[in-house]
């Protein structure tokens, strides 16, 4: 048996690497070792029990500060690694987590897989610290599963040797469909369905998130039937702006974040979808609901290709704009709710594993020999 790590951090990536881990108990060839880092605390945990998994290893986070918890986790991790021969390590995305753990790995000599590899902006600023964080462990992974071909091709160009790249599609669609067959997720409201929002991302952070606060009430205030659904962060930043200037519209829901149930079901109620999240422009299109993106760029450009969803970006006129359009122009909302999901088909973590299988059973055979 090939005894892999898995490393999360956050709630993205516990969704993300939660098929990958049920994929890999089930496959008769692997024994998957989950070690959660301490990244996010109270949501995590929310996280892990709904996609029912304990972790084999939770660290003890230190400090507030990002400087702070990398330091401590860095050496806590390091001990991970000497106390077991592992195989692989297994990381996803781009946070702190991700990179700590792929930097672990790569000081042991232990073979990382890195999941959800070759998303690109190209720019260190936007977003931060996630665009440099996910260059760097494309430099010392040995195993690079794109969710998609444009991202392989970012990894080609980079001279990532092709035979380490795989096309898997993204397995947050994996974790969707495991979700909606196990609790029962259905669209739970009649009509249009409401204006669901999320805005948080720290490069929008003043007076882009002003702008966004204000097209959000332009549209609640000319359209006074239309309900908008805000779950709002938590982080006083965010939250202050939020409901000084949307928190006296009564169409307007300004509520606490939701935890990944229940935004899959605001999702599959939603008519449109404002967001400035990467993870959503990847599940709405599941449920063929349009997505508009607040942010300039985004490393998930083949949902713009794919017609499922548009940029925005993050001034109010356009924001405005842009939702009007949808508002009156019913074939142009029909064709983005029917263009399609084009992260995946919800067996990304068959093919990740399949392929895993196949080079460490490879990888055994070499040391066999020797």
């Amino acid at each position: 048996m090939q005894d892999i790590l898995i490393i999360s951090g956050t709630r993205p990536e516990i969704i993300k690497l939660a098929p990958l881990y049920h994929c890999l108990r089930n496959s008769g060839w692997a024994r998957p070792h989950w070690l959660h880092t301490g990244q996010h605390g109270e949501m995590a945990r929310q996280m892990l029990g709904c996609f029912d998994i304990h972790p084999d290893i939770s660290l003890e986070r230190s400090g507030d500060g990002l400087c702070e918890f990398s330091t401590s986790c860095r050496g806590l991790l390091d001990r991970v690694m000497a106390d077991t021969a592992w195989s692989l390590v297994m990381v996803q995305g781009d946070t702190e987590s991700t990179f700590l753990g792929a930097l672990s790995g790569f000081h042991h000599h232990i073979p990382v897989a890195h999941i959800e590899a070759g998303l690109r902006t190209y720019d260190l600023e936007r977003p931060f610290p996630e665009e440099g964080l996910r260059q760097m462990i494309s430099r010392i992974a040995s195993f690079h599963f794109a969710p998609t071909e444009r991202a392989a091709q970012a990894l080609r160009e980079e001279a990532i040797p092709r035979d380490r790249i795989s096309v898997t599609g993204n397995t947050v669609i994996d974790a969707q469909q495991w979700a909606v067959q196990r609790y029962g997720i259905k669209r739970d409201i009649r009509g249009r369905g409401y204006l669901l929002v999320t805005a948080h991302r720290r490069e929008n952070w003043g007076s882009d998130l002003r702008e966004i606060c204000y097209a959000i009430a332009d549209v609640a205030n000319h359209h006074p039937e239309l309900q908008v659904l805000f779950p709002v962060h938590l982080n006083p930043t965010v939250s202050k702006p939020v409901h000084a200037i949307l928190g006296g519209l009564t169409n307007v829901c300004l509520c606490p974040p939701l935890d990944y149930l229940q935004m899959q079901q605001a999702l599959i109620d939603a008519w449109l979808v404002l967001t400035d999240s990467g993870g959503l422009q990847e599940e709405a299109p599941t449920f063929g609901v349009p997505l508009l993106v607040l942010r300039t760029e985004t490393e998930r450009p083949e949902a713009i290709e794919a017609g499922c969803a548009r940029l925005a970006g993050t001034r109010r006129t356009t924001i405005v704009n842009q939702v009007e359009a949808l508002w009156s122009d019913s074939y142009a909302y029909s064709a983005m709710a029917h263009a399609g999901n084009p992260f995946g088909d919800g067996t990304a973590s068959v093919r990740v594993v399949d392929r895993l299988r196949d080079a460490l059973a490879g990888n055994e055979r070499k040391r066999e020999a020797i």
